[in-house]
């Protein structure tokens, strides 16, 4: 349960720590193939392993994003996902899950269309935790990350691996909840991350931060997270699933979530190895 007054991001890297194993944070996209099954899917992810959910704002441009993601962002608005939707589809999740937190990921275009007062007050009420916006670096943090901070949200920040120690504490000087580190140079499920590197990486910042760090990027097997599970705070894997969703799309939804689920199961197993 979520401590009186935690919040659910700060309460659950806690339990984990307090289990002495890292997290799995997954990524799927809202509406993706359509709203029924991308509903089925999210109330799934808890009972098959995820610590925390990372739930994909549809956009039409999402560059930092590979080609499976961006066939994703394409099936879901093609099914007519829209913001209002997606936070439409947290409050569903809430109605039966008020611990598992739930960070939105996309892009800042959809949210200045929404309109940012509007957008932080309708996340908030309908329980998302934190944003992650790929495209607002911490030079434009009024427009958003100063504002959700103000309302509740945490405002999560991406290093990467040209991230040097003259940016890093940029990066680092208003980011909440947790710091993602992203494992490759490149889009998402380009490649598979190097243990060594990332091991490296994640001992530099380290020092200069306090805050949990997820390790994404090229995680697709039970092996890869479980590698990364015993260097990071928690390991994130988005295209694995999005790819598993996108090739059972014709199916029913019940059959989506059972292929879904399963995957899930593997990576968690993987990700429970790596004790601390």
């Amino acid at each position: 349960m979520v401590a009186t007054g935690e919040p659910r991001i700060a309460a659950r890297f806690a339990a984990l720590k307090a289990e002495k194993r890292a997290g799995l944070i997954t990524f799927v996209t809202a509406g993706d193939p359509n709203p029924e099954t991308s509903l089925a899917v999210l109330k799934a992810l808890p009972g098959a392993g995820a610590d925390i959910i990372e739930l994909g704002m549809p956009f039409t441009d999402p560059m930092a994003d590979g080609p499976a993601i961006q066939r994703a962002n394409l099936r879901a608005l093609k099914a007519g996902a829209t913001v209002k939707k997606t936070l439409a589809m947290v409050k569903a999740f809430r109605s039966g899950d008020h611990n598992t937190p739930i960070v939105l990921m996309g892009y800042y275009n959809p949210v200045h269309s929404y309109g940012v007062p509007a957008f932080l007050k309708d996340a908030k009420a309908a329980g998302v935790d934190g944003l992650i916006v790929v495209d607002l670096p911490p030079e434009e943090d009024a427009e958003l990350g100063a504002p959700a901070r103000a309302a509740g949200l945490s405002f999560i920040r991406l290093a990467t691996p040209t991230t040097d120690d003259k940016r890093l504490p940029k990066v680092l000087a208003n980011t909440s909840g947790f710091l993602y580190y992203v494992s490759i140079a490149g889009i998402t499920g380009a490649a598979a991350p190097e243990i060594s590197t990332v091991a490296a990486a994640l001992t530099r910042i380290r020092k200069k931060t306090s805050l949990p760090v997820a390790v994404g990027f090229g995680i697709r097997t039970a092996a890869q997270a479980e590698a990364i599970a015993g260097i990071a705070d928690a390991a994130v894997v988005g295209s694995a699933l999005v790819d598993c969703i996108g090739e059972g799309q014709a199916k029913k939804p019940a059959e989506v979530v059972a292929s879904v689920t399963a995957l899930m199961r593997e990576l968690a197993a993987g990700v429970r190895k790596a004790r601390k």
